[in-house]
Protein backbone atom coordinates (compact mmCIF):
# COMPACT_ATOMS: atom_id res chain seq x y z
CA UNK A 1 0.00 0.00 0.00
CA UNK A 2 1.25 3.41 -0.90
CA UNK A 3 0.28 6.97 -1.75
CA UNK A 4 0.04 8.34 -5.27
CA UNK A 5 -0.21 11.84 -6.74
CA UNK A 6 -0.76 13.00 -10.32
CA UNK A 7 -0.78 16.33 -12.11
CA UNK A 8 -1.74 16.45 -15.79
CA UNK A 9 -1.97 19.71 -17.66
CA UNK A 10 -0.46 23.20 -17.67
CA UNK A 11 0.02 23.34 -13.88
CA UNK A 12 2.35 20.32 -13.74
CA UNK A 13 5.19 21.18 -11.37
CA UNK A 14 7.72 18.88 -9.73
CA UNK A 15 7.63 20.84 -6.47
CA UNK A 16 3.85 20.56 -6.25
CA UNK A 17 4.09 16.80 -6.75
CA UNK A 18 6.70 16.57 -4.04
CA UNK A 19 4.44 18.52 -1.69
CA UNK A 20 1.51 16.23 -2.49
CA UNK A 21 3.61 13.16 -1.72
CA UNK A 22 5.08 14.66 1.45
CA UNK A 23 1.64 15.12 2.99
CA UNK A 24 0.92 11.44 2.23
CA UNK A 25 4.25 10.15 3.55
CA UNK A 26 2.47 8.05 6.20
CA UNK A 27 1.11 5.94 3.34
CA UNK A 28 4.62 5.22 2.10
CA UNK A 29 7.44 5.92 4.55
CA UNK A 30 10.03 3.74 2.81
CA UNK A 31 10.72 5.86 -0.28
CA UNK A 32 9.36 8.75 -2.32
CA UNK A 33 9.76 9.44 -6.01
CA UNK A 34 8.56 11.79 -8.76
CA UNK A 35 8.49 11.55 -12.56
CA UNK A 36 7.68 14.48 -14.87
CA UNK A 37 7.56 13.83 -18.60
CA UNK A 38 9.75 15.77 -21.04
CA UNK A 39 7.24 18.49 -21.93
CA UNK A 40 6.05 18.80 -18.31
CA UNK A 41 2.46 18.02 -19.26
CA UNK A 42 2.19 15.05 -16.88
CA UNK A 43 3.79 14.27 -13.53
CA UNK A 44 3.51 11.23 -11.28
CA UNK A 45 4.47 11.01 -7.60
CA UNK A 46 4.72 8.06 -5.25
CA UNK A 47 5.23 7.31 -1.55
CA UNK A 48 6.25 3.68 -1.10
CA UNK A 49 5.39 1.18 1.59
CA UNK A 50 7.60 -1.76 0.62
CA UNK A 51 5.72 -5.08 0.64
CA UNK A 52 6.99 -7.02 -2.40
CA UNK A 53 10.60 -6.89 -3.61
CA UNK A 54 12.05 -4.68 -0.90
CA UNK A 55 15.00 -3.68 -3.10
CA UNK A 56 15.33 -0.50 -5.14
CA UNK A 57 14.04 -2.47 -8.14
CA UNK A 58 10.56 -1.90 -6.75
CA UNK A 59 10.90 1.88 -6.60
CA UNK A 60 8.21 4.03 -8.17
CA UNK A 61 7.38 5.80 -10.41
CA UNK A 62 8.32 2.74 -12.47
CA UNK A 63 8.79 2.62 -16.21
CA UNK A 64 8.51 -0.12 -18.79
CA UNK A 65 11.86 -1.26 -20.29
CA UNK A 66 11.80 1.11 -23.27
CA UNK A 67 10.28 3.94 -21.26
CA UNK A 68 6.96 3.85 -23.10
CA UNK A 69 4.85 3.68 -19.93
CA UNK A 70 5.23 5.03 -16.41
CA UNK A 71 3.17 3.94 -13.42
CA UNK A 72 2.46 4.81 -9.79
CA UNK A 73 0.53 2.12 -7.95
CA UNK A 74 -1.19 1.76 -4.58
CA UNK A 75 -2.40 -1.67 -3.47
CA UNK A 76 -1.71 -5.29 -4.29
CA UNK A 77 -2.40 -7.53 -7.29
CA UNK A 78 -2.66 -10.89 -5.57
CA UNK A 79 -2.51 -13.01 -8.72
CA UNK A 80 0.63 -11.32 -10.01
CA UNK A 81 2.56 -14.61 -10.01
CA UNK A 82 -0.01 -16.28 -12.29
CA UNK A 83 -0.15 -13.21 -14.55
CA UNK A 84 3.63 -13.07 -14.72
CA UNK A 85 3.58 -16.63 -16.03
CA UNK A 86 1.07 -15.59 -18.73
CA UNK A 87 3.36 -12.69 -19.64
CA UNK A 88 6.49 -14.76 -20.21
CA UNK A 89 8.77 -13.01 -22.64
CA UNK A 90 8.40 -9.62 -21.01
CA UNK A 91 11.82 -8.47 -19.73
CA UNK A 92 10.95 -8.22 -16.04
CA UNK A 93 13.57 -6.53 -13.87
CA UNK A 94 11.83 -6.80 -10.48
CA UNK A 95 9.71 -9.20 -8.44
CA UNK A 96 6.87 -6.71 -8.01
CA UNK A 97 3.21 -6.76 -8.93
CA UNK A 98 3.67 -3.17 -10.13
CA UNK A 99 5.78 -4.31 -13.06
CA UNK A 100 3.20 -6.99 -13.86
CA UNK A 101 0.58 -4.24 -14.29
CA UNK A 102 2.89 -2.46 -16.74
CA UNK A 103 3.43 -5.67 -18.72
CA UNK A 104 -0.29 -6.51 -18.66
CA UNK A 105 -1.20 -3.05 -19.94
CA UNK A 106 1.28 -3.24 -22.80
CA UNK A 107 -0.22 -6.58 -23.86
CA UNK A 108 -3.95 -6.13 -23.17
CA UNK A 109 -4.49 -2.39 -22.75
CA UNK A 110 -7.45 -1.42 -20.57
CA UNK A 111 -8.61 -5.04 -20.87
CA UNK A 112 -5.88 -5.91 -18.37
CA UNK A 113 -8.13 -4.63 -15.58
CA UNK A 114 -10.43 -7.65 -15.85
CA UNK A 115 -7.46 -9.94 -15.25
CA UNK A 116 -6.33 -8.29 -12.02
CA UNK A 117 -7.35 -9.85 -8.71
CA UNK A 118 -6.76 -7.49 -5.84
CA UNK A 119 -7.08 -4.01 -4.46
CA UNK A 120 -5.55 -1.28 -6.55
CA UNK A 121 -5.46 2.33 -7.57
CA UNK A 122 -2.89 3.21 -10.19
CA UNK A 123 -2.06 5.95 -12.66
CA UNK A 124 -0.29 4.94 -15.87
CA UNK A 125 1.11 7.37 -18.42
CA UNK A 126 1.43 5.99 -21.96
CA UNK A 127 3.87 8.20 -23.88
CA UNK A 128 2.94 6.60 -27.23
CA UNK A 129 -0.78 7.42 -27.04
CA UNK A 130 -0.15 10.39 -24.71
CA UNK A 131 -2.93 9.11 -22.52
CA UNK A 132 -3.13 8.93 -18.75
CA UNK A 133 -5.06 5.93 -17.40
CA UNK A 134 -6.20 5.92 -13.77
CA UNK A 135 -8.00 2.82 -12.49
CA UNK A 136 -9.62 1.74 -9.24
CA UNK A 137 -10.35 -1.82 -8.08
CA UNK A 138 -13.76 -3.49 -8.18
CA UNK A 139 -14.87 -2.62 -4.64
CA UNK A 140 -12.89 0.59 -4.25
CA UNK A 141 -10.61 -0.71 -1.50
CA UNK A 142 -7.93 1.75 -2.63
CA UNK A 143 -8.90 5.43 -2.95
CA UNK A 144 -8.59 7.97 -5.76
CA UNK A 145 -9.65 11.63 -5.45
CA UNK A 146 -9.41 14.24 -8.17
CA UNK A 147 -10.18 17.82 -9.17
CA UNK A 148 -10.13 19.40 -12.61
CA UNK A 149 -8.97 23.02 -12.41
CA UNK A 150 -10.38 25.85 -14.50
CA UNK A 151 -7.42 25.66 -16.88
CA UNK A 152 -8.04 21.95 -17.47
CA UNK A 153 -5.29 20.68 -15.17
CA UNK A 154 -6.10 17.36 -13.52
CA UNK A 155 -5.01 17.00 -9.89
CA UNK A 156 -5.30 13.51 -8.42
CA UNK A 157 -4.18 11.74 -5.23
CA UNK A 158 -4.83 8.95 -2.74
CA UNK A 159 -6.00 11.44 -0.11
CA UNK A 160 -7.94 14.69 -0.28
CA UNK A 161 -5.40 16.60 1.80
CA UNK A 162 -2.88 16.21 -1.04
CA UNK A 163 -5.25 18.11 -3.34
CA UNK A 164 -5.52 20.88 -0.76
CA UNK A 165 -1.73 21.11 -0.63
CA UNK A 166 -1.74 21.43 -4.42
CA UNK A 167 -3.94 24.52 -4.18
CA UNK A 168 -7.51 23.18 -4.16
CA UNK A 169 -9.35 25.32 -1.58
CA UNK A 170 -10.68 23.30 1.37
CA UNK A 171 -14.23 24.57 1.24
CA UNK A 172 -17.14 22.60 2.59
CA UNK A 173 -19.46 20.88 0.14
CA UNK A 174 -22.68 22.01 1.82
CA UNK A 175 -24.85 19.61 -0.17
CA UNK A 176 -22.76 16.65 1.02
CA UNK A 177 -22.95 17.81 4.64
CA UNK A 178 -26.71 18.36 4.39
CA UNK A 179 -27.20 14.88 2.89
CA UNK A 180 -25.08 13.34 5.64
CA UNK A 181 -26.87 15.14 8.46
CA UNK A 182 -30.35 14.57 7.04
CA UNK A 183 -30.10 10.97 5.83
CA UNK A 184 -26.82 9.65 7.26
CA UNK A 185 -25.69 9.16 3.68
CA UNK A 186 -22.02 9.38 2.68
CA UNK A 187 -19.43 7.53 0.59
CA UNK A 188 -22.34 6.46 -1.62
CA UNK A 189 -21.27 8.05 -4.91
CA UNK A 190 -18.50 10.25 -6.30
CA UNK A 191 -19.22 13.27 -4.09
CA UNK A 192 -17.07 14.20 -1.09
CA UNK A 193 -17.45 16.61 1.82
CA UNK A 194 -15.18 19.09 0.02
CA UNK A 195 -16.32 21.41 -2.75
CA UNK A 196 -15.25 20.38 -6.27
CA UNK A 197 -13.36 17.28 -5.04
CA UNK A 198 -14.60 14.03 -6.57
CA UNK A 199 -13.91 10.37 -5.83
CA UNK A 200 -13.28 8.04 -8.75
CA UNK A 201 -16.03 5.40 -8.36
CA UNK A 202 -15.12 1.83 -7.51
CA UNK A 203 -14.70 -0.42 -10.54
CA UNK A 204 -14.07 2.58 -12.80
CA UNK A 205 -11.23 4.03 -14.80
CA UNK A 206 -10.40 7.56 -15.84
CA UNK A 207 -8.56 8.62 -18.98
CA UNK A 208 -7.00 12.00 -19.67
CA UNK A 209 -5.67 12.96 -23.08
CA UNK A 210 -4.62 16.52 -23.87
CA UNK A 211 -7.12 17.96 -21.42
CA UNK A 212 -9.99 15.66 -22.35
CA UNK A 213 -11.29 13.69 -19.36
CA UNK A 214 -13.42 10.56 -19.56
CA UNK A 215 -14.66 8.18 -16.84
CA UNK A 216 -15.87 4.66 -17.61
CA UNK A 217 -17.07 1.78 -15.49
CA UNK A 218 -15.21 -1.46 -16.04
CA UNK A 219 -16.81 -3.67 -13.36
CA UNK A 220 -20.45 -4.11 -12.30
CA UNK A 221 -21.03 -6.65 -9.51
CA UNK A 222 -24.74 -7.15 -10.27
CA UNK A 223 -24.12 -7.75 -13.98
CA UNK A 224 -21.31 -10.19 -13.27
CA UNK A 225 -23.38 -12.19 -10.77
CA UNK A 226 -26.50 -12.20 -12.95
CA UNK A 227 -30.16 -12.46 -12.01
CA UNK A 228 -30.55 -16.23 -12.16
CA UNK A 229 -30.32 -18.20 -8.92
CA UNK A 230 -27.79 -21.02 -8.60
CA UNK A 231 -29.75 -24.29 -8.85
CA UNK A 232 -26.82 -26.63 -8.25
CA UNK A 233 -26.81 -28.95 -5.22
CA UNK A 234 -25.66 -27.19 -2.07
CA UNK A 235 -22.70 -29.57 -1.73
CA UNK A 236 -21.37 -28.45 -5.11
CA UNK A 237 -21.75 -24.78 -4.18
CA UNK A 238 -20.02 -25.32 -0.83
CA UNK A 239 -17.11 -27.06 -2.52
CA UNK A 240 -16.61 -24.25 -5.03
CA UNK A 241 -16.98 -21.55 -2.41
CA UNK A 242 -14.55 -23.25 -0.03
CA UNK A 243 -11.98 -23.54 -2.80
CA UNK A 244 -12.34 -19.83 -3.59
CA UNK A 245 -11.95 -18.97 0.10
CA UNK A 246 -8.75 -20.97 0.33
CA UNK A 247 -7.38 -19.40 -2.84
CA UNK A 248 -8.23 -15.89 -1.71
CA UNK A 249 -6.60 -16.25 1.71
CA UNK A 250 -3.56 -18.08 0.34
CA UNK A 251 -2.83 -15.33 -2.20
CA UNK A 252 -3.15 -12.61 0.43
CA UNK A 253 -0.22 -14.10 2.32
CA UNK A 254 2.06 -13.24 -0.60
CA UNK A 255 4.40 -10.75 1.02
CA UNK A 256 8.05 -10.10 1.75
CA UNK A 257 7.15 -8.62 5.16
CA UNK A 258 5.32 -10.12 8.18
CA UNK A 259 1.57 -10.73 7.85
CA UNK A 260 -0.88 -10.80 10.78
CA UNK A 261 -4.66 -11.00 11.19
CA UNK A 262 -7.34 -8.93 12.89
CA UNK A 263 -9.28 -11.29 15.13
CA UNK A 264 -12.60 -10.63 16.84
CA UNK A 265 -14.81 -13.29 18.35
CA UNK A 266 -17.31 -13.18 15.52
CA UNK A 267 -17.94 -15.73 12.82
CA UNK A 268 -16.10 -13.91 10.02
CA UNK A 269 -12.73 -13.35 11.64
CA UNK A 270 -12.95 -16.79 13.27
CA UNK A 271 -13.49 -18.23 9.80
CA UNK A 272 -10.44 -16.29 8.64
CA UNK A 273 -8.34 -17.82 11.43
CA UNK A 274 -9.68 -21.26 10.56
CA UNK A 275 -8.69 -20.79 6.94
CA UNK A 276 -5.19 -19.72 7.98
CA UNK A 277 -4.92 -22.92 10.02
CA UNK A 278 -6.25 -24.97 7.12
CA UNK A 279 -3.74 -23.47 4.67
CA UNK A 280 -0.65 -23.16 6.86
CA UNK A 281 -1.21 -26.07 9.22
CA UNK A 282 -1.42 -26.42 12.98
CA UNK A 283 2.05 -24.90 13.47
CA UNK A 284 1.01 -21.55 11.98
CA UNK A 285 2.19 -18.74 14.23
CA UNK A 286 0.65 -15.74 12.47
CA UNK A 287 0.23 -12.88 14.93
CA UNK A 288 -3.37 -12.10 15.89
CA UNK A 289 -4.56 -8.65 16.97
CA UNK A 290 -7.78 -7.88 18.87
CA UNK A 291 -9.14 -4.61 20.22
CA UNK A 292 -11.05 -4.28 23.47
CA UNK A 293 -12.56 -1.43 25.49
CA UNK A 294 -12.63 -2.93 28.98
CA UNK A 295 -16.40 -3.40 28.82
CA UNK A 296 -17.45 -7.04 29.05
CA UNK A 297 -20.75 -6.28 27.29
CA UNK A 298 -18.88 -5.57 24.07
CA UNK A 299 -15.43 -7.14 24.29
CA UNK A 300 -15.11 -10.50 22.55
CA UNK A 301 -12.15 -11.94 24.44
CA UNK A 302 -13.94 -15.20 25.50
CA UNK A 303 -14.63 -16.10 21.87
CA UNK A 304 -11.16 -15.01 20.75
CA UNK A 305 -9.55 -17.13 23.44
CA UNK A 306 -11.68 -20.08 22.44
CA UNK A 307 -10.36 -19.80 18.91
CA UNK A 308 -6.71 -19.42 19.97
CA UNK A 309 -6.55 -22.00 22.77
CA UNK A 310 -5.45 -24.91 20.58
CA UNK A 311 -3.23 -22.94 18.19
CA UNK A 312 0.29 -21.52 18.15
CA UNK A 313 -0.85 -18.01 17.24
CA UNK A 314 0.49 -15.26 19.52
CA UNK A 315 -2.11 -12.69 20.47
CA UNK A 316 -1.89 -8.93 21.06
CA UNK A 317 -4.77 -7.21 22.85
CA UNK A 318 -5.17 -3.47 22.15
CA UNK A 319 -7.39 -1.55 24.56
CA UNK A 320 -9.10 1.74 23.84
CA UNK A 321 -9.72 3.81 26.96
CA UNK A 322 -12.15 6.72 27.17
CA UNK A 323 -9.48 9.21 28.25
CA UNK A 324 -7.63 8.55 24.97
CA UNK A 325 -10.58 9.43 22.77
CA UNK A 326 -10.34 13.26 22.54
CA UNK A 327 -6.74 13.37 21.31
CA UNK A 328 -7.02 10.21 19.24
CA UNK A 329 -10.20 11.43 17.55
CA UNK A 330 -8.45 14.55 16.25
CA UNK A 331 -5.46 12.53 15.06
CA UNK A 332 -7.70 10.08 13.20
CA UNK A 333 -9.79 12.92 11.78
CA UNK A 334 -6.64 14.50 10.36
CA UNK A 335 -6.03 11.30 8.39
CA UNK A 336 -9.65 10.66 7.39
CA UNK A 337 -10.24 14.11 5.79
CA UNK A 338 -14.00 13.44 6.06
CA UNK A 339 -16.34 12.32 8.89
CA UNK A 340 -15.59 8.79 10.10
CA UNK A 341 -17.46 6.09 11.98
CA UNK A 342 -16.89 6.86 15.62
CA UNK A 343 -15.24 4.91 18.42
CA UNK A 344 -14.91 1.61 16.50
CA UNK A 345 -12.63 3.43 14.05
CA UNK A 346 -10.56 4.75 16.95
CA UNK A 347 -10.26 1.26 18.41
CA UNK A 348 -9.02 -0.06 15.07
CA UNK A 349 -6.55 2.82 14.91
CA UNK A 350 -4.99 1.58 18.15
CA UNK A 351 -4.84 -1.94 16.73
CA UNK A 352 -2.95 -0.86 13.61
CA UNK A 353 -0.56 1.25 15.66
CA UNK A 354 0.21 -1.79 17.84
CA UNK A 355 0.76 -3.95 14.76
CA UNK A 356 3.27 -1.50 13.31
CA UNK A 357 5.08 -1.25 16.64
CA UNK A 358 5.31 -5.06 16.73
CA UNK A 359 6.81 -5.17 13.25
CA UNK A 360 3.68 -6.47 11.48
CA UNK A 361 3.36 -4.54 8.21
CA UNK A 362 0.39 -6.39 6.68
CA UNK A 363 -2.89 -7.34 8.37
CA UNK A 364 -5.77 -9.46 7.09
CA UNK A 365 -9.34 -8.59 8.06
CA UNK A 366 -12.74 -10.28 7.76
CA UNK A 367 -14.72 -7.43 6.15
CA UNK A 368 -17.49 -8.29 3.70
CA UNK A 369 -19.28 -11.44 4.82
CA UNK A 370 -22.38 -9.73 6.25
CA UNK A 371 -23.13 -8.06 2.93
CA UNK A 372 -22.20 -11.19 1.01
CA UNK A 373 -24.38 -13.62 3.00
CA UNK A 374 -27.15 -11.32 4.39
CA UNK A 375 -25.78 -11.20 7.93
CA UNK A 376 -27.52 -8.11 9.29
CA UNK A 377 -30.77 -8.48 11.22
CA UNK A 378 -32.75 -6.34 8.80
CA UNK A 379 -32.06 -8.74 5.94
CA UNK A 380 -34.26 -11.31 7.68
CA UNK A 381 -36.95 -8.64 8.01
CA UNK A 382 -36.85 -8.10 4.27
CA UNK A 383 -37.59 -11.78 3.71
CA UNK A 384 -40.21 -12.17 6.44
CA UNK A 385 -42.05 -8.87 6.05
CA UNK A 386 -41.55 -8.12 2.37
CA UNK A 387 -39.69 -4.93 3.25
CA UNK A 388 -38.53 -2.88 0.30
CA UNK A 389 -35.25 -1.02 -0.08
CA UNK A 390 -36.30 2.56 0.51
CA UNK A 391 -34.08 5.09 2.25
CA UNK A 392 -30.65 5.07 0.78
CA UNK A 393 -28.74 4.98 4.05
CA UNK A 394 -30.56 1.80 5.02
CA UNK A 395 -31.34 0.55 8.50
CA UNK A 396 -28.66 0.19 11.14
CA UNK A 397 -27.78 -3.13 12.72
CA UNK A 398 -28.83 -3.32 16.38
CA UNK A 399 -30.90 -0.13 16.50
CA UNK A 400 -34.67 0.26 16.34
CA UNK A 401 -34.94 4.03 16.54
CA UNK A 402 -34.12 6.64 13.92
CA UNK A 403 -30.42 7.48 13.64
CA UNK A 404 -30.49 11.08 12.35
CA UNK A 405 -32.34 14.20 13.51
CA UNK A 406 -33.79 16.10 10.54
CA UNK A 407 -35.61 18.51 12.87
CA UNK A 408 -32.24 19.82 14.03
CA UNK A 409 -31.39 21.17 10.57
CA UNK A 410 -32.49 24.60 9.45
CA UNK A 411 -35.09 24.55 6.69
CA UNK A 412 -32.74 26.24 4.22
CA UNK A 413 -29.91 23.81 4.90
CA UNK A 414 -32.18 20.78 4.76
CA UNK A 415 -33.18 21.79 1.24
CA UNK A 416 -29.56 21.42 0.09
CA UNK A 417 -29.60 17.66 0.71
CA UNK A 418 -29.42 15.57 -2.44
CA UNK A 419 -31.57 12.52 -2.97
CA UNK A 420 -29.94 9.30 -4.06
CA UNK A 421 -32.03 6.24 -4.86
CA UNK A 422 -30.09 2.99 -4.65
CA UNK A 423 -29.95 0.98 -7.85
CA UNK A 424 -32.25 -2.03 -7.95
CA UNK A 425 -30.68 -4.36 -10.51
CA UNK A 426 -32.37 -7.52 -9.17
CA UNK A 427 -36.03 -8.59 -9.19
CA UNK A 428 -35.89 -9.30 -5.42
CA UNK A 429 -35.53 -6.90 -2.47
CA UNK A 430 -32.95 -8.99 -0.61
CA UNK A 431 -30.26 -8.83 -3.27
CA UNK A 432 -31.03 -5.19 -3.94
CA UNK A 433 -30.36 -4.52 -0.26
CA UNK A 434 -27.11 -6.49 -0.49
CA UNK A 435 -26.02 -4.44 -3.53
CA UNK A 436 -26.96 -1.22 -1.73
CA UNK A 437 -24.83 -2.13 1.28
CA UNK A 438 -21.96 -3.48 -0.83
CA UNK A 439 -21.68 -0.70 -3.39
CA UNK A 440 -23.31 2.39 -1.88
CA UNK A 441 -23.47 2.17 1.90
CA UNK A 442 -21.74 -0.01 4.45
CA UNK A 443 -18.72 -1.38 2.59
CA UNK A 444 -17.64 1.90 0.92
CA UNK A 445 -17.69 3.64 4.31
CA UNK A 446 -15.85 0.86 6.11
CA UNK A 447 -13.21 0.68 3.39
CA UNK A 448 -12.53 4.41 3.61
CA UNK A 449 -12.32 4.36 7.41
CA UNK A 450 -10.03 1.31 7.43
CA UNK A 451 -7.75 2.48 4.63
CA UNK A 452 -7.00 5.74 6.40
CA UNK A 453 -6.47 4.27 9.88
CA UNK A 454 -4.23 1.48 8.58
CA UNK A 455 -2.22 3.93 6.49
CA UNK A 456 -2.01 6.29 9.48
CA UNK A 457 0.30 3.65 10.98
CA UNK A 458 1.89 2.63 7.64
CA UNK A 459 0.24 -0.79 7.74
CA UNK A 460 -1.28 -2.52 4.72
CA UNK A 461 -4.78 -3.94 5.26
CA UNK A 462 -5.90 -6.83 3.07
CA UNK A 463 -9.53 -8.01 2.80
CA UNK A 464 -9.61 -11.65 1.61
CA UNK A 465 -13.41 -11.86 1.75
CA UNK A 466 -13.72 -8.85 -0.57
CA UNK A 467 -12.88 -11.08 -3.50
CA UNK A 468 -15.19 -10.53 -6.46
CA UNK A 469 -15.40 -14.26 -7.13
CA UNK A 470 -16.82 -14.87 -3.63
CA UNK A 471 -19.38 -12.09 -3.97
CA UNK A 472 -20.52 -13.16 -7.41
CA UNK A 473 -21.06 -16.74 -6.23
CA UNK A 474 -22.86 -15.68 -3.05
CA UNK A 475 -25.21 -13.29 -4.86
CA UNK A 476 -26.29 -16.14 -7.13
CA UNK A 477 -27.52 -18.17 -4.16
CA UNK A 478 -31.26 -18.30 -3.35
CA UNK A 479 -32.51 -16.66 -0.13
CA UNK A 480 -32.82 -19.87 1.90
CA UNK A 481 -29.05 -20.39 1.62
CA UNK A 482 -28.51 -17.00 3.27
CA UNK A 483 -31.27 -16.77 5.88
CA UNK A 484 -32.92 -19.92 7.20
CA UNK A 485 -35.16 -20.17 10.28
CA UNK A 486 -34.01 -16.68 11.33
CA UNK A 487 -30.37 -17.80 11.16
CA UNK A 488 -28.29 -15.36 9.12
CA UNK A 489 -25.40 -16.35 6.85
CA UNK A 490 -26.74 -19.90 6.88
CA UNK A 491 -24.48 -21.49 4.26
CA UNK A 492 -21.42 -19.81 5.73
CA UNK A 493 -22.27 -21.11 9.21
CA UNK A 494 -22.88 -24.56 7.76
CA UNK A 495 -19.36 -24.49 6.32
CA UNK A 496 -17.86 -23.12 9.51
CA UNK A 497 -19.28 -25.85 11.75
CA UNK A 498 -17.10 -28.32 9.90
CA UNK A 499 -13.91 -26.93 11.42
CA UNK A 500 -14.68 -24.13 13.91
CA UNK A 501 -15.65 -24.54 17.56
CA UNK A 502 -19.43 -25.00 17.55
CA UNK A 503 -20.10 -22.08 19.89
CA UNK A 504 -18.20 -19.71 17.60
CA UNK A 505 -19.79 -20.91 14.38
CA UNK A 506 -23.32 -20.60 15.76
CA UNK A 507 -23.00 -17.48 17.90
CA UNK A 508 -25.48 -14.73 16.90
CA UNK A 509 -24.18 -11.53 15.37
CA UNK A 510 -23.25 -8.94 18.01
CA UNK A 511 -24.13 -5.55 16.53
CA UNK A 512 -22.05 -3.19 18.67
CA UNK A 513 -18.28 -3.30 18.99
CA UNK A 514 -17.62 -0.47 21.43
CA UNK A 515 -19.52 1.27 24.26
CA UNK A 516 -19.76 4.49 22.24
CA UNK A 517 -23.37 4.97 23.28
CA UNK A 518 -22.50 4.72 26.97
CA UNK A 519 -19.21 6.63 26.91
CA UNK A 520 -20.75 9.65 25.20
CA UNK A 521 -23.32 9.77 28.00
CA UNK A 522 -20.86 9.22 30.81
CA UNK A 523 -17.04 9.26 30.64
CA UNK A 524 -16.98 11.40 27.46
CA UNK A 525 -20.00 13.55 28.20
CA UNK A 526 -18.03 16.75 28.86
CA UNK A 527 -15.90 16.27 25.77
CA UNK A 528 -18.97 15.53 23.64
CA UNK A 529 -20.72 18.58 25.04
CA UNK A 530 -17.72 20.79 24.21
CA UNK A 531 -17.65 19.42 20.66
CA UNK A 532 -21.37 20.02 20.19
CA UNK A 533 -21.07 23.57 21.48
CA UNK A 534 -18.17 24.14 19.07
CA UNK A 535 -20.34 22.79 16.29
CA UNK A 536 -23.12 25.20 17.18
CA UNK A 537 -20.68 28.11 17.13
CA UNK A 538 -19.60 27.01 13.64
CA UNK A 539 -22.94 26.00 12.12
CA UNK A 540 -25.65 27.17 14.51
CA UNK A 541 -28.34 29.16 12.76
CA UNK A 542 -27.06 28.30 9.30
CA UNK A 543 -26.84 24.52 9.25
CA UNK A 544 -28.30 23.63 12.64
CA UNK A 545 -31.05 24.84 14.93
CA UNK A 546 -29.22 25.43 18.22
CA UNK A 547 -32.23 24.90 20.50
CA UNK A 548 -33.22 21.68 18.74
CA UNK A 549 -29.68 20.28 18.94
CA UNK A 550 -29.36 21.06 22.64
CA UNK A 551 -32.77 19.51 23.30
CA UNK A 552 -31.80 16.30 21.49
CA UNK A 553 -28.49 16.22 23.34
CA UNK A 554 -30.35 16.43 26.67
CA UNK A 555 -32.74 13.66 25.58
CA UNK A 556 -29.77 11.49 24.58
CA UNK A 557 -28.22 11.89 28.02
CA UNK A 558 -31.42 10.60 29.62
CA UNK A 559 -30.59 7.09 28.37
CA UNK A 560 -33.74 6.52 26.33
CA UNK A 561 -32.05 6.75 22.91
CA UNK A 562 -30.51 3.56 21.46
CA UNK A 563 -28.39 5.17 18.71
CA UNK A 564 -25.51 7.61 19.12
CA UNK A 565 -25.06 8.23 15.40
CA UNK A 566 -26.60 11.72 15.39
CA UNK A 567 -24.43 12.71 18.35
CA UNK A 568 -21.33 11.58 16.48
CA UNK A 569 -22.45 13.53 13.41
CA UNK A 570 -22.43 16.76 15.44
CA UNK A 571 -19.08 15.87 17.01
CA UNK A 572 -17.71 15.29 13.52
CA UNK A 573 -18.38 18.87 12.45
CA UNK A 574 -16.28 20.11 15.36
CA UNK A 575 -13.50 17.61 14.63
CA UNK A 576 -13.25 18.60 10.97
CA UNK A 577 -13.15 22.26 11.96
CA UNK A 578 -10.47 21.72 14.64
CA UNK A 579 -8.25 19.82 12.22
CA UNK A 580 -8.76 22.48 9.53
CA UNK A 581 -7.64 25.21 11.92
CA UNK A 582 -4.40 23.33 12.62
CA UNK A 583 -3.56 22.78 8.94
CA UNK A 584 -0.82 25.21 7.80
CA UNK A 585 -2.36 25.79 4.38
CA UNK A 586 -3.41 29.30 3.29
CA UNK A 587 -6.19 27.79 1.17
CA UNK A 588 -7.67 25.97 4.16
CA UNK A 589 -10.92 27.25 5.59
CA UNK A 590 -12.99 25.88 8.45
CA UNK A 591 -16.11 23.90 7.73
CA UNK A 592 -18.50 26.83 7.72
CA UNK A 593 -21.54 27.49 5.62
Amino acid sequence: MCGIAVIAGPRTRRQTLEDMIAVQSHRGPDAQGVYVNSDTSVGLGHARLSILDLTSSGAQPMSSPQGRSWIVFNGEVYNYIELREELRGYPFSSQTDTEVILAAYEKWGVGALERLEGMFAFALWDSHTRQLLVARDRFGVKPVYYKVANDGTLLLASEIKALHVAGVPAQANQAAWATYLLDGLYDHDDTTFWKDVKALPAGSYLTWNNGRLSINRWYDLAKHSGEEYDSRPIEEVESEYWGLLQDSVRKRFRSDVPVGINLSGGLDSSLLLGLVQDIQGADSDVQAYTFVTGDARYDEIPWVQQMLDKTQHPSTICQLRPQEVPELAESVQAHQDEPFGGLPTLAYAKLFAAARQNGTTVLLDGQGMDEQWAGYDYYANILSEGETVQRMAGPVQGTRQRTTRSECLTREFRCLAQEFSPPKPYPDALRNAQIRDTCHAKIPRALRFNDRISMRSSVELREPFLDHRLFELALRQPPDRKVRQSSSKWLLRHLATKFLPFAVATTPKRPLQTPQREWLRDELRDWANDCIEDTLRIAGGTWLDCDAVRSQWQEYQSGTVDSSFHIWQWISIALVDRVSRKTPNPNEVVCRS
